[in-house]
């Protein structure tokens, strides 16, 4: 019998399978057993390629992390450049928003991850920042990219602008005139992203004048 074209397993077949599984049915999902289902196999097939749950999570970040296009970060133009990386980051965790609860508070130990810090890092400091300065800005860039990735303001609010009067009228107000905005609502989350990354640049920027 031939031998199959490609080996049913892999590490980084179990990750993507991973994350697919995470992406249909949320975090709580995730359990070895389930996995070795959808994969079609014994559970204890997964662990020649995987060691533990952990060891599967940091697979799945490796994954995800590879996504991430860090080119941006090597725009002299460092504003730029900054701003592209972070507009892309966020496009890839949005599309994996249940794993962000899983791998946000994880050590980071997936060498693609341990990559992407250290040329983000590197960045700023070309920038002008001093090493303990370039980690505060990359720990605020994570909290913005990921928080924004995580949680979305604007379907918080499912009344129409109008609904929230007369007891709420500075949140009438302003959901009314977001509403009035390009791409309306549905793009707020989008423009608040866009806010707070230019704040953010904004104040780097201000440190880092002469």
């Amino acid at each position: 019998m031939a031998r199959p074209s490609r080996p049913l397993l892999s590490r980084a077949i179990i990750a993507r399978a991973a994350l697919e599984l995470i992406d249909e049915e949320g975090p709580q999902a995730l359990k070895m057993r389930s996995l070795a289902e959808r994969l079609g196999v014994r559970g204890a097939s997964l662990y020649h390629h995987v060691a533990s749950k952990d060891d599967l999570l940091d697979a799945a970040s490796e994954l995800i992390n590879e996504e991430i296009d860090l080119r941006p970060l090597q725009d002299p133009r460092w504003r730029e450049g900054l701003a592209e990386y972070a507009r892309g980051y966020r496009r890839v965790y949005l599309r994996y928003p249940n794993v962000i609860a899983l791998v946000a508070r994880r050590r980071v130990e997936a060498e693609q991850a341990l990559r992407g810090y250290d040329a983000l890092l590197a960045a700023l400091v070309r920038a002008g920042c001093t090493p303990d300065r370039a980690a505060e800005a990359a720990a605020a860039l994570d909290y913005l990219v990921l928080g924004s990735a995580l949680e979305t303001f604007a379907a918080g609010f499912t009344r129409a602008p109008d609904g929230y009067r007369p007891a709420h009228p500075a949140l009438a107000d302003s959901l009314e005139s977001s509403d009035a905005r390009p791409g309306g609502l549905a793009a707020l989350d989008d423009r608040g992203f866009e806010t707070g990354l230019r704040l953010l640049l904004d104040g780097l920027a201000a440190q880092l004048a002469p």
